[in-house]
Formats: structure tokens, C-alpha cells, sequence
């Protein structure tokens, strides 16, 4: 694991993380077609430095949205410093609820999960699936746009897209674009839906670590290379924080449209290119 190494792949775990074109089959193809990778190597420690500096990234830019969460569900419990305000509504703690119930869907992949891992490392089903992924963002362009925001989406409206987010725990399918486009087709205004979508992602990425860090500890760390690490994760965050911005500016236009073609391009050299090469 060279610096160069850890600085290509935090910029492509902070990009394709969140823009819709899957970090887990990006990896994967890195992997499985030019034998650059993370966790084969010994190096599960970094995957989840990576995965953590994500979670920095939407911490930094939603950070006014997760204050506002935590202190209005304080004062919903009649506690910390809006306590005995009086509100006809706490669309934060709303926000709040509909994360918890949007989440709660992961819990059913737990039984799978060894089983969706060894999907990482067939080449062909990754193309497939972005292909897939393509196909969901091609959709997302044709839906109009919606209404609902924290103050009046349904907990129907939650759950079904947590079921998405469950579904897009495959390897090669992504996560942010199938839940912004379950949010769209649930009548989600557009900039909500990016919103839900990554503040959604905390809890789940938050999880998949805790479980993956005693993994990493078990498998040992190479604490020679983490000048490497940390210069990774850095770059995750920094790209991470720029590819939300990005997507949440391209939402807004309702322009997914590039991001199609591309995964159905990439999908499609993906499953070329391992027939060829094996």
C-alpha cells in the first residue's frame, strides 16, 4: 500500500460513495480486474478508515440538520434547552423518526450478510448490477418533481425506502442513487430526497463499521503504513464532502441522466473485460 494507492482509493471511496455509481462496484472492479484493493491485502483496517471518513463528509455538510435532530428530540422528551417550548411541530425530531423506521430494513440483511460480501467478488454480477444502477438513475430523470419534506412524508413513505437501501447493500448497486430514487417515486421533493438519502446513510454506515472494526483488529493492522491511511481518509472526506455538494446541485436540476450512461458503460467493459481476462 503506497501513498499514491491510499490517495486513489479515498478519492474514488469519496466520490463514488455518493454520487449514484455504486463505491462498492468501482472497488470491486479494482479489485477482481487490476488487483488494487483494500481488504485482500490485509488492509480491512483502511476499508473502514475510508468508510468512516465518508461518514465525516455528510456529517460536515447535514451538520445544522443533526444538531436540530438531537435537540428537538431532546425537547420532544421535555429535556435540554428547548425544553417547555411550545411547538405545534418538531419537523427535526419528524426527520428523526423517519431515519429510525427508514433504517430499521437493514436489520433483514444481517442473516445475508456473508453471503452479499462474496458477491464483491464476482466481476460479472458487478456489471450487471450497475447496469441495473443505470437503469434506476435513467428513471429517476423521467419523475416529476414531489412535495413532500420532514413535515409530511409518510412512515410508509420511510420504510419503503429503507427497503430500497436493504436491497442496495448488493455490491454494485448504489445506495444513494436507488434511495433517492425510492424517495422520488414516493413523492419526495427533490432536495429532500438527497437530503433523507445521506442522512439515512449515518446510521447504516455507522453500523456496517462497528461490525467491520472487529474484523479489521482480528485480521491486524500495519501500523507501518498509517501516514498512508490517514492521507486516504483525508481524501475520502474532502472528496466526499465535494461529491455531495455536486450531487445535491444536479438533483436540484433533476439531471441524473450522465450518471446512467455512464454506469451502464462501466457495467458493460465490467463484464467485457472479465470475459476476456477472466
Amino acid at each position: 500500500m503506497t501513498i499514491l494507492n491510499a490517495i486513489l482509493l479515498g478519492l474514488i471511496q469519496g466520490i463514488a460513495e455518493f454520487l449514484p455509481i455504486s463505491s462498492s462496484g468501482h472497488l470491486s472492479i479494482l479489485n477482481n480486474l487490476f488487483h488494487l484493493t483494500t481488504t485482500e491485502d490485509g488492509h480491512l483496517f483502511f476499508d473502514v478508515l475510508l468508510h468512516l471518513g465518508t461518514l465525516f463528509s455528510v456529517c460536515v455538510v447535514f451538520w445544522q440538520d443533526i444538531v436540530q435532530m438531537f435537540f428537538e428530540v431532546l425537547a420532544f422528551l421535555n429535556v435540554g434547552p428547548l425544553a417547555g417550548e411550545r411547538r405545534p411541530h418538531y419537523p427535526a425530531a419528524r426527520l428523526f423518526l423517519m431515519i429510525v423506521l427508514g433504517t430499521l430494513p437493514l436489520f433483514l440483511i444481517l442473516p445475508i450478510n456473508d453471503m452479499m460480501e462474496g458477491l464483491y467478488y464476482k466481476s460479472i454480477f458487478i456489471g450487471v448490477m450497475l447496469v441495473l444502477t443505470g437503469c434506476i438513475l435513467f428513471v429517476a430523470d423521467k419523475m416529476r418533481q414531489g412535495r413532500k419534506t420532514e413535515k409530511n412524508m409518510g412512515m410508509l413513505d420511510a420504510i419503503i425506502i429503507g427497503i430500497c437501501q436493504a436491497v442496495s447493500t448488493i455490491p454494485g448497486l448504489s445506495r444513494s442513487g436507488t434511495t433517492i430514487t425510492a424517495g422520488l417515486a414516493t413523492g419526495l421533493r427533490r432536495d429532500f430526497a438527497v437530503k433523507f438519502s445521506f442522512l439515512l446513510s449515518l446510521p447504516a454506515v455507522l453500523g456496517a463499521n462497528i461490525l467491520s472494526f472487529a474484523k479489521a483488529i482480528k485480521s491486524g493492522v500495519d501500523w507501518s503504513l498509517l501516514p498512508a491511511y490517514l492521507v486516504g481518509t483525508v481524501v475520502a472526506i474532502l472528496s466526499g464532502i465535494a461529491s455531495i455538494s455536486l450531487l445535491k446541485y444536479i438533483a436540484n436540476k433533476g439531471k441524473f441522466g450522465g450518471f446512467a450512461y455512464y454506469c451502464w458503460v462501466v457495467g458493460v467493459l465490467s463484464i467485457i473485460l472479465t470475459v476476456i481476462f477472466g
